[in-house]
């Protein structure tokens, strides 16, 4: 089982999008079972598959030790995909973690169950856009780290932060093991010379973790999670729904 964070502390960079989106294509292939974590208290992943945020169904209760993460997991419409979902008493977390010991080791605990049951194989955390503890935990919790980054220049800036942060984390001891698995690039515009750019940059920088799939701007993307759906429910037929099919096999290759 591979524990993935899906992080970047910028917000507005595909992070959640590519969470539903990555997670609902790779268990659609039919033979991966995949769990997606929503460690956001916005709740977005949650919304994005169709759940409406309830109270009481977060990690929040969990990561405190007052419920069992069993109790928390939910199937979803996708036979090989199940979710955690959030909620707003999700964001209390931070302020109670923050106060304990061991707040950095705390969800990779948690998680230590699933690798006992060795009931999925790939486990993704939607992280929140922020340098936090949900975050921080997320990182300490995860065998790899998945950057979306958008094709801007802001996007450099905030590259370098998140691989900071990852960083300090694994020098910490927290994780010493974690590692970038790769580098998303989202929000690709093939009009602009600045789309180009940046995607060759991250590249020239970093050549063995940006994936070769780019994942194009489309307003198809943007609509879906309105509706409840991931982008191959939606429009599987649109350029959203072919570059993360894409994305997919190349995760699955990567991890082969």
């Amino acid at each position: 089982m591979k524990i993935v964070a899906i992080a970047n502390q910028k917000g507005g960079v595909g992070k959640t999008t590519t969470s539903i989106n990555l997670s609902t294509c790779l268990a659609g292939l039919g033979k991966e079972r995949v769990l997606l974590i929503d460690l956001d208290p916005q709740a977005n992943a949650t919304s994005g598959l169709g759940f409406a945020p309830t109270a009481g169904t977060s990690l929040y209760e969990v990561l405190i030790g007052a419920a069992s993460l069993a109790g928390r997991v939910l199937p979803t419409r996708f036979e090989n995909l199940s979710l955690v979902p959030s909620d707003m008493e999700l964001a209390g977390a931070e302020v109670e973690l923050a106060q304990a010991e061991d707040h950095l080791t705390r969800l990779r605990e948690v998680l230590s169950q699933l690798r006992v049951a060795s009931m999925y194989d790939y486990v993704f955390l939607d992280c929140p856009p922020s340098l936090g503890v949900l975050m921080t935990s997320a990182l300490a919790a995860a065998d790899e780290l998945l950057i979306p980054l958008q094709c801007e220049f802001f996007g450099l800036e905030g590259l370098a932060k998140i691989v900071h942060v990852q960083e300090q984390v694994r020098l910490s001891g927290a994780n010493p093991n974690g590692r970038i698995e790769g580098i998303v690039m989202t929000m690709f515009d093939g009009r602009t010379n600045l789309s180009k750019q940046v995607v060759e940059q991250v590249r020239e920088h970093f050549p063995d973790q940006v994936y070769q799939t780019v994942i194009r701007r489309s307003v198809r993307l943007g609509e879906a999670p309105s509706f409840g759906q991931a982008i191959i429910e939606y429009d599987g037929a649109s350029t959203g729904a072919v570059d993360y099919r894409s994305l997919a096999q190349e995760f699955l290759a990567r991890h082969r």
